[in-house]
This record gives structure tokens, C-alpha cells and sequence, in this order.
């Protein structure tokens, strides 16, 4: 169909959207929700088929453009919503230039003649940052749909591509992108009470049922550049949490690799009883010199490897956080692959893993293996990302993205005494890359394992319910008009 065959066809039916948006009100008020939850006020958004113009406005971006070809829908959206920008013209032949941070296709992709020429131009309009969010209607639901519209139910859509989620994943990939996250919503798009609830917040996300949805969607980005300077782009601080550590504060030192521009190392103590303080405060005069800078903090009166690692990053220069267990299970010779995959934009968040090579010894007992794999499972499940490793203490992550976690952190709660999970979680409400990097696991060579099993067990269970509750029945966060 031509291009200008098709408008004529929107433009004869835009009128008629209104009436069938309120027909279907429950449908959009949970994609709205989708959005507003992905998606934070003040960034500078692209919208692309925005219609009137109604969730860009809801988004409140700090420069929001709109794109339509109806003029009817873009005449109604000026007149609206006079705080964003609207323009008339086609996403097939992008009338748009500048960068935004994110790019949203809000039932778009179906009405597409050409899906990877618009994805590809979609190049000139996104920075290393820009995340690109969409949905589109699982093609199992065809018949219903078709019967939809032969009912009067729904807007009427010439010639609707039918895609799955790895047709789009393929077509971004061709166009130069990549997936952070995908999933699927809504078993039954009709609001009755409990009813409804139960099949679209709870059936819906199970395997098997989750298949079944009725609509798609992918958040993905740019594939990064590989950029030709970046072995001394980044600065970078080491956390290094300590209790009752003696023994190993030597290898601290004289083990840890210097990377980037510069590096640093913070420890940070919980009141240690055998030497732990006194071989660190050794261990600066003695190292200063190959350092950046070398500082201990006192954890004071709230113990737990999370309050220690929020009280470090706080004091933190570097571009790059890196979180360090002091026991050397994980070996500090191994950071600098850490340093390289998130200075090269293979993700944006490095997460240890301790599961693919064998262990060294009984660095790990059978039953914590199998408690980590289990909890694996979970959280992979929990935020649409592929965890291997949950409970490895070593994370790596850009400062930036640590302070629009902290800065959110309300979202979730005060919750974690780990600190991994308030950086897992953090990192996926803010559509962040999370990539496993594999290490081989060493026996602990001094001191006791700090880890309660059974108790910890629980507390983890307790952060699962949390995130299950907050990612996936809730999964919305309202955005005030005022």
C-alpha cells in the first residue's frame, strides 16, 4: 500500500480513535502504566504515532516530540498539549533531528510498510544512553483482533504486520540495536473486577501463560561503539567492605590491579576485633604512592555489607564503582575484565558470576550452590533479564547510574542488607544492560563466611515478594500532571 493511500486511510478513521479508546480504556490504561513506569519525568522524549499526543504529555518531559501523520491527530494534540512539540510527517521518512533519551512506538510497528528502514534512521536520533521502548500485539491474537473489529470494538488497521518478539529483536539487531529486556501483558483486556486482575497480574506472568498475552514489548539500544580510547578513558573506586578480615588486607593491596585514568581504594570497616583496621591503615602507608587514593571509612553503628557499600559509593570519585568482597574469593587479578565490559559498552551493569567454571575446592558447599541457582531462576524471571549469579558480591556499574538508583531507591525501599539486589533492582527499573561476567570461584584462605544461611534465605524470599510485587503485579508509576 502507498504511503499516501495509506494517510488517507488514518486520516478517515482518526476521528473515530476517541470512541475507541474509551471502548478500550482498560487496554490503554495499561500501557500507559507500562510507560510511565519505564520511563522518568524530565527526559527529553520522542514519541513516534503519538496520536493526540495524550502519553507524551503524561510522560512530562523536559522537550517532548510528537510525530503523526494524521493532521487531525496532530491539530487535536497541539491544542492540548501546547507544553510538547508535534510534528506532521511520516516515522517511515523521520522529520525529526536531535537526540533523545527515549524513543517510544506506542502501537506502531503493526501499521509499518518498512520496519528496519524506520529503525535504522532511528540511528540519527539517539545518543549511547537513548533507550527505545515499543509494543505490538502478539500475532496469536490475530483472529480475536479481526473479530474485534468486524464487532465494532476496536479501530480498524489496514494491512497490520504480525510480529513476535524475535522478529523485533532481529530487526533491531539488523538495524544496530540490541535488547535489554522484553516481556509480555494482558491476558484478558477487559476490566473485571478481581477477574481481571488475577489473569493480568498474576496468570500472565507465568511461564507457559506469558506466551499467551495479548501484547509485546522490547526496551532496547543502540549497540555500543567500541570506543578507541577507553583503556585510560575511566577513573575508577574499589569498594572494599571488611570485618574481621586480617588476613586477607595484604592481598588487598598488593593483588589489586590499577585500571583507567586512575584508581582508588575505599575501605570500609564494621568495627573489625583481630588487626583488620590496623593492616589497613598499614597497608596505606605503605601503598599511598600507587594510588589515587586509598581511604578508610567506619561503618559506625549499622552494620551489613549494603550499608557499607551506600556509605562508599557516597564518598566514591571515579567514573566506575566496583564492588570488592575482602575475603579474595573473587580475585582482584580479574577486575580489569570488568573494567573492559563496561568501559566498552558491552553492558552497564557487570555482575559477577561465580556458576559457569568449577570451584576451587569447597569454596562453595552444595547446598548454597543450589540455593543460587535457585534464586537465579527467580530474579532472572523478576526483571526480564538473564541473572546467573545474583548473590556474587562483586558489581560493577557507571557512578551516574548509582545515583539515579539511590535517587529512586524509595521505589523499591530500604530493603536489601546485601546491596546486591538495590543495585540489580535499581538497574532494572532503569532499563540498564546487566551482563554476567564469569570468574572462577577460590577458597577462602582466612577468616569465617559472614553469611547466616537459613536467615538470609528468608530475607531473600522477603526481596523476591518485594520485587514480584513492585516489578510485576504493580509495575506502574504514577506521573502527576501538577
Amino acid at each position: 500500500m502507498t504511503n499516501s493511500k495509506k494517510r488517507k486511510i488514518f486520516d478517515q478513521i482518526a476521528p473515530t480513535r476517541e470512541k475507541f479508546s474509551k471502548i478500550n480504556h482498560y487496554y490503554h490504561e495499561d500501557l500507559r502504566d507500562f510507560y510511565t513506569f519505564h520511563i522518568p519525568i524530565g527526559k527529553r522524549v520522542l514519541e513516534l504515532g503519538c496520536g493526540k499526543g495524550d502519553l507524551l504529555a503524561l510522560l512530562r518531559p523536559s522537550f517532548g516530540v510528537g510525530v503523526d501523520f494524521s493532521i487531525f491527530h496532530i491539530e487535536k494534540a497541539r491544542m492540548l498539549h501546547p507544553e510538547c512539540h508535534f510534528i506532521l510527517g511520516d516515522a517511515e521518512d523521520l522529520p525529526v533531528s536531535g537526540k533523545f533519551d527515549y524513543i517510544i512506538m506506542y502501537d506502531l510497528l503493526e501499521s509499518l510498510d518498512d520496519i528496519q528502514n524506520t529503525l535504522t534512521q532511528l540511528q540519527s536520533c539517539c545518543h549511547p544512553g537513548t533507550r527505545i521502548i515499543c509494543n505490538f500485539f502478539n500475532y496469536l491474537w490475530e483472529p480475536v483482533l479481526k473479530f474485534g473489529e468486524w464487532a465494532g470494538m476496536k479501530t480498524p488497521n489496514p494491512e497490520s504486520n504480525w510480529l513476535s518478539v524475535h522478529d523485533m529483536e532481529n530487526l533491531f539487531y539488523l538495524s544496530g540495536f540490541e535488547t535489554i529486556s522484553r516481556g509480555y501483558r494482558m491476558l484478558f483486556p477487559r476490566k473485571v473486577p478481581l477477574f481481571s486482575y488475577f489473569l493480568n497480574r498474576v496468570l500472565a506472568i507465568l511461564p507457559i501463560f506469558r506466551n499467551l498475552c495479548m501484547w509485546q514489548y522490547l526496551v532496547i539500544r543502540p549497540q555500543p561503539a567500541l570506543p578507541a580510547d577507553w583503556k585510560n578513558k575511566y577513573s575508577v573506586s574499589i569498594i572494599i567492605p571488611t570485618r574481621d578480615e586480617l588476613g586477607n588486607i595484604p592481598g588487598c593491596f598488593e593483588r589489586m590491579p590499577k585500571m583507567g585514568k586512575w584508581t582508588e581504594l575505599i575501605f570500609v570497616d564494621a568495627e573489625s576485633t583481630d588487626g583488620t583496621i590496623e593492616a589497613i591503615n598499614d597497608g596505606i602507608s605503605k601503598h599511598s604512592a600507587r594510588w589515587k587514593r586509598i581511604l578508610l571509612i567506619s561503618q559506625g553503628g549499622k552494620f551489613g555489607k549494603g550499608d557499607a557499600v551506600r556509605k562508599a559509593f557516597s564518598r566514591a570519585k571515579g567514573d566506575i564503582l566496583m564492588v570488592l568482597d575482602s575475603d579474595l574469593t573473587m580475585p582482584p587479578e580479574d577486575l580489569p575484565k570488568y573494567y573492559e565490559a563496561i568501559s566498552t559498552g558491552r553492558g552497564e551493569v557487570i555482575n559477577g558470576c561465580r556458576l559457569v567454571y568449577p570451584f576451587e575446592g569447597k569454596a562453595m558447599r552444595s547446598i548454597n550452590y543450589f540455593g543460587n541457582k535457585t534464586f537465579s531462576a527467580i530474579f532472572s524471571w523478576l526483571l526480564d533479564q538473564h541473572i546467573k549469579d545474583t548473590l556474587c558480591g562483586t558489581k560493577v556499574l557507571w557512578r551516574i547510574d548509582y545515583e539515579l538508583i539511590s535517587q529512586s531507591r524509595d521505589y523499591f525501599g530500604d530493603f536489601d542488607p546485601f546491596g546486591d539486589f538495590d543495585l540489580l533492582f535499581g538497574a532494572s527499573k532503569l532499563d540498564r544492560k546487566i551482563v554476567d561476567l564469569p570468574i572462577r570461584y577460590r577458597n577462602r584462605t582466612y577468616g569465617d563466611i559472614k553469611i547466616e544461611r537459613w536467615k538470609h534465605a528468608m530475607l531473600l524470599f522477603r526481596m523476591c515478594g518485594i520485587a514480584f510485587y513492585r516489578l510485576k503485579l504493580q509495575h506502574k508509576q504514577k506521573h502527576s500532571k501538577s
